[in-house]
Protein backbone atom coordinates (compact mmCIF):
# COMPACT_ATOMS: atom_id res chain seq x y z
CA UNK A 1 0.00 0.00 0.00
CA UNK A 2 1.26 3.46 -0.89
CA UNK A 3 0.37 7.01 -1.75
CA UNK A 4 1.40 7.57 -5.37
CA UNK A 5 1.70 10.56 -7.67
CA UNK A 6 1.84 9.47 -11.31
CA UNK A 7 2.96 12.07 -13.88
CA UNK A 8 1.21 14.82 -11.89
CA UNK A 9 1.25 18.33 -13.33
CA UNK A 10 -0.28 21.67 -12.36
CA UNK A 11 -0.64 24.70 -14.62
CA UNK A 12 -1.81 28.16 -13.63
CA UNK A 13 -2.68 29.58 -17.03
CA UNK A 14 0.64 29.64 -18.85
CA UNK A 15 2.68 29.08 -15.68
CA UNK A 16 3.81 25.51 -15.01
CA UNK A 17 3.93 24.94 -11.23
CA UNK A 18 4.51 21.16 -11.42
CA UNK A 19 5.37 18.99 -14.39
CA UNK A 20 5.23 15.19 -14.64
CA UNK A 21 5.96 14.53 -10.97
CA UNK A 22 6.21 10.89 -9.83
CA UNK A 23 6.43 10.23 -6.08
CA UNK A 24 5.73 7.11 -4.01
CA UNK A 25 5.10 7.32 -0.25
CA UNK A 26 4.95 3.78 1.19
CA UNK A 27 3.40 2.94 4.52
CA UNK A 28 5.81 2.48 7.40
CA UNK A 29 8.43 4.86 6.01
CA UNK A 30 9.30 8.56 6.01
CA UNK A 31 9.77 9.92 2.50
CA UNK A 32 11.45 13.29 2.00
CA UNK A 33 10.50 16.03 -0.45
CA UNK A 34 13.02 18.85 -0.65
CA UNK A 35 13.91 21.72 -2.96
CA UNK A 36 14.73 25.42 -2.92
CA UNK A 37 12.10 28.09 -2.28
CA UNK A 38 9.49 28.16 -5.02
CA UNK A 39 10.29 24.62 -6.17
CA UNK A 40 6.64 23.56 -5.97
CA UNK A 41 6.65 21.44 -2.81
CA UNK A 42 3.54 22.96 -1.22
CA UNK A 43 1.76 22.85 -4.58
CA UNK A 44 2.28 19.08 -4.54
CA UNK A 45 0.79 18.79 -1.04
CA UNK A 46 -2.16 21.00 -2.03
CA UNK A 47 -2.91 18.75 -5.00
CA UNK A 48 -2.70 15.58 -2.92
CA UNK A 49 -5.17 16.98 -0.38
CA UNK A 50 -7.59 18.40 -2.94
CA UNK A 51 -6.93 22.07 -2.21
CA UNK A 52 -5.71 22.46 -5.79
CA UNK A 53 -7.03 20.63 -8.83
CA UNK A 54 -4.67 18.43 -10.84
CA UNK A 55 -4.05 19.57 -14.41
CA UNK A 56 -2.73 16.18 -15.54
CA UNK A 57 -1.72 12.84 -14.04
CA UNK A 58 -3.15 10.71 -11.26
CA UNK A 59 -2.99 10.53 -7.45
CA UNK A 60 -3.62 7.12 -5.91
CA UNK A 61 -4.08 6.11 -2.27
CA UNK A 62 -3.80 2.34 -2.00
CA UNK A 63 -6.12 1.14 -4.74
CA UNK A 64 -8.26 4.30 -4.81
CA UNK A 65 -7.89 7.09 -7.37
CA UNK A 66 -8.40 10.43 -5.56
CA UNK A 67 -7.21 12.67 -8.41
CA UNK A 68 -10.46 14.61 -8.73
CA UNK A 69 -12.00 13.90 -5.32
CA UNK A 70 -13.07 16.84 -3.11
CA UNK A 71 -10.99 17.59 -0.04
CA UNK A 72 -13.50 16.19 2.48
CA UNK A 73 -13.60 12.83 0.68
CA UNK A 74 -9.81 12.74 0.48
CA UNK A 75 -9.62 13.19 4.26
CA UNK A 76 -11.83 10.11 4.65
CA UNK A 77 -9.36 8.01 2.66
CA UNK A 78 -6.88 8.39 5.52
CA UNK A 79 -4.87 11.47 4.56
CA UNK A 80 -3.98 14.34 6.89
CA UNK A 81 -1.63 17.29 6.62
CA UNK A 82 -0.03 20.21 8.40
CA UNK A 83 0.50 23.62 6.79
CA UNK A 84 3.58 25.65 6.02
CA UNK A 85 1.79 28.62 7.59
CA UNK A 86 0.21 27.44 10.85
CA UNK A 87 -3.58 27.19 10.78
CA UNK A 88 -5.07 26.78 14.23
CA UNK A 89 -7.93 28.39 16.16
CA UNK A 90 -5.99 30.90 18.22
CA UNK A 91 -8.76 31.80 20.67
CA UNK A 92 -9.66 28.19 21.40
CA UNK A 93 -7.80 25.98 23.84
CA UNK A 94 -5.13 23.53 22.77
CA UNK A 95 -7.48 20.67 23.68
CA UNK A 96 -10.33 22.12 21.59
CA UNK A 97 -8.04 22.43 18.58
CA UNK A 98 -7.08 18.78 18.87
CA UNK A 99 -10.66 17.58 19.38
CA UNK A 100 -11.55 19.02 15.97
CA UNK A 101 -9.31 16.39 14.41
CA UNK A 102 -11.40 13.54 15.82
CA UNK A 103 -14.52 14.72 13.98
CA UNK A 104 -14.36 12.14 11.19
CA UNK A 105 -14.43 9.31 13.75
CA UNK A 106 -17.49 10.52 15.64
CA UNK A 107 -20.35 8.01 15.38
CA UNK A 108 -23.06 9.54 17.56
CA UNK A 109 -25.50 11.99 15.99
CA UNK A 110 -25.94 15.63 16.95
CA UNK A 111 -29.36 14.64 18.27
CA UNK A 112 -27.78 12.12 20.66
CA UNK A 113 -25.30 14.76 21.83
CA UNK A 114 -28.05 17.33 22.45
CA UNK A 115 -30.02 14.82 24.52
CA UNK A 116 -26.90 13.80 26.43
CA UNK A 117 -27.48 10.12 25.71
CA UNK A 118 -25.06 7.63 27.33
CA UNK A 119 -23.64 6.66 23.92
CA UNK A 120 -22.74 10.29 23.24
CA UNK A 121 -21.26 10.84 26.72
CA UNK A 122 -19.15 7.70 26.42
CA UNK A 123 -17.89 8.69 22.99
CA UNK A 124 -17.01 12.20 24.20
CA UNK A 125 -15.07 10.77 27.13
CA UNK A 126 -13.18 8.36 24.88
CA UNK A 127 -12.27 11.11 22.40
CA UNK A 128 -11.02 13.39 25.20
CA UNK A 129 -8.89 10.53 26.54
CA UNK A 130 -7.32 10.03 23.10
CA UNK A 131 -6.70 13.77 22.83
CA UNK A 132 -4.89 13.74 26.19
CA UNK A 133 -2.88 10.72 25.02
CA UNK A 134 -1.64 12.85 22.10
CA UNK A 135 -0.87 15.76 24.42
CA UNK A 136 1.17 13.42 26.63
CA UNK A 137 2.98 12.00 23.61
CA UNK A 138 3.98 15.53 22.57
CA UNK A 139 4.85 16.59 26.13
CA UNK A 140 2.11 19.24 26.28
CA UNK A 141 -0.54 17.84 28.65
CA UNK A 142 0.00 20.76 31.02
CA UNK A 143 -1.00 23.19 28.25
CA UNK A 144 -4.32 21.54 27.36
CA UNK A 145 -6.50 24.43 28.55
CA UNK A 146 -4.26 27.26 27.34
CA UNK A 147 -5.41 29.34 24.36
CA UNK A 148 -3.56 27.93 21.36
CA UNK A 149 -2.63 31.42 20.18
CA UNK A 150 -0.77 32.13 23.43
CA UNK A 151 1.78 29.38 22.81
CA UNK A 152 5.22 29.68 21.27
CA UNK A 153 5.58 29.16 17.53
CA UNK A 154 7.06 25.70 18.06
CA UNK A 155 4.23 24.62 20.34
CA UNK A 156 1.63 25.92 17.88
CA UNK A 157 3.22 23.70 15.23
CA UNK A 158 2.84 20.75 17.57
CA UNK A 159 -0.85 21.59 18.10
CA UNK A 160 -1.36 21.44 14.35
CA UNK A 161 0.42 18.08 14.17
CA UNK A 162 -1.70 16.65 16.99
CA UNK A 163 -4.88 17.83 15.25
CA UNK A 164 -3.74 16.08 12.06
CA UNK A 165 -2.90 12.87 13.95
CA UNK A 166 -6.27 12.96 15.73
CA UNK A 167 -7.93 11.95 12.46
CA UNK A 168 -5.87 8.73 12.69
CA UNK A 169 -4.56 8.97 9.12
CA UNK A 170 -2.74 6.27 7.19
CA UNK A 171 -0.64 8.98 5.54
CA UNK A 172 0.42 12.32 6.97
CA UNK A 173 1.93 15.16 4.95
CA UNK A 174 4.18 17.35 7.08
CA UNK A 175 4.89 20.74 5.50
CA UNK A 176 8.00 22.19 7.22
CA UNK A 177 7.13 20.77 10.66
CA UNK A 178 10.28 21.95 12.47
CA UNK A 179 10.32 25.54 11.21
CA UNK A 180 11.03 27.82 14.17
CA UNK A 181 12.24 25.00 16.43
CA UNK A 182 15.64 24.54 18.03
CA UNK A 183 17.71 21.36 17.72
CA UNK A 184 16.41 19.88 20.97
CA UNK A 185 12.77 20.35 19.91
CA UNK A 186 13.42 19.00 16.43
CA UNK A 187 15.22 15.93 17.82
CA UNK A 188 12.17 15.15 19.98
CA UNK A 189 9.94 15.39 16.91
CA UNK A 190 12.33 13.21 14.93
CA UNK A 191 11.78 10.41 17.46
CA UNK A 192 8.01 10.93 17.29
CA UNK A 193 8.00 10.77 13.48
CA UNK A 194 10.09 7.60 13.49
CA UNK A 195 7.63 6.08 15.97
CA UNK A 196 4.72 6.98 13.68
CA UNK A 197 6.46 5.32 10.76
CA UNK A 198 7.16 2.21 12.81
CA UNK A 199 3.44 2.07 13.67
CA UNK A 200 2.72 1.74 9.95
CA UNK A 201 1.95 5.30 8.87
CA UNK A 202 3.31 6.68 5.62
CA UNK A 203 4.88 10.12 6.05
CA UNK A 204 5.76 12.67 3.40
CA UNK A 205 8.19 15.13 4.98
CA UNK A 206 8.61 18.50 3.26
CA UNK A 207 11.41 20.36 4.97
CA UNK A 208 14.23 22.87 4.33
CA UNK A 209 16.43 21.39 7.04
CA UNK A 210 18.37 18.86 4.96
CA UNK A 211 20.15 17.42 8.02
CA UNK A 212 16.77 16.59 9.54
CA UNK A 213 15.46 15.02 6.32
CA UNK A 214 18.63 12.98 5.80
CA UNK A 215 18.42 11.64 9.33
CA UNK A 216 14.84 10.33 8.94
CA UNK A 217 14.32 9.41 5.29
CA UNK A 218 15.38 6.38 3.29
CA UNK A 219 14.16 7.98 0.06
CA UNK A 220 14.31 11.66 -0.93
CA UNK A 221 12.74 13.42 -3.90
CA UNK A 222 14.13 16.78 -5.02
CA UNK A 223 12.00 19.38 -6.81
CA UNK A 224 13.27 22.40 -8.68
CA UNK A 225 11.06 24.59 -10.80
CA UNK A 226 8.18 22.14 -10.43
CA UNK A 227 10.17 19.22 -11.85
CA UNK A 228 11.85 16.30 -10.13
CA UNK A 229 15.60 16.60 -10.62
CA UNK A 230 16.73 13.73 -8.37
CA UNK A 231 15.48 10.87 -6.23
CA UNK A 232 17.07 8.15 -4.15
CA UNK A 233 18.80 7.58 -0.79
CA UNK A 234 19.95 10.77 0.98
CA UNK A 235 23.69 10.14 0.51
CA UNK A 236 23.26 9.76 -3.26
CA UNK A 237 20.82 12.61 -3.72
CA UNK A 238 22.86 15.17 -1.80
CA UNK A 239 25.93 14.41 -3.95
CA UNK A 240 23.96 14.87 -7.18
CA UNK A 241 25.39 17.84 -9.16
CA UNK A 242 21.88 18.94 -10.19
CA UNK A 243 20.83 19.12 -6.54
CA UNK A 244 23.94 21.06 -5.52
CA UNK A 245 23.36 23.51 -8.37
CA UNK A 246 19.69 23.98 -7.42
CA UNK A 247 20.59 24.84 -3.83
CA UNK A 248 23.76 26.89 -4.11
CA UNK A 249 23.95 27.89 -7.77
CA UNK A 250 26.01 26.70 -10.69
CA UNK A 251 28.91 29.11 -10.09
CA UNK A 252 29.51 27.84 -6.52
CA UNK A 253 28.78 24.20 -7.45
Amino acid sequence: MALQLIDVSKNFGGVIASSGVNITVPKGKITGLIGPNGAGKTTIVNMITGMLSVSAGRIIVGDRDITHSPADQICRTGLARTFQNIRILHENSVLENILIGFHRHERCSTFAALLGLPSSRNETAEIRKRAYDLLTQFGMSDLAEHPAGSLSYGHQRKVEMMRALASEPDYILLDEPIAGMNNVESDVLADLFLGLARSGKGILLIEHNIRFVSKLCEQIYVLDGGRLIAEGPPADVLRDPAVITAYIGGEHA
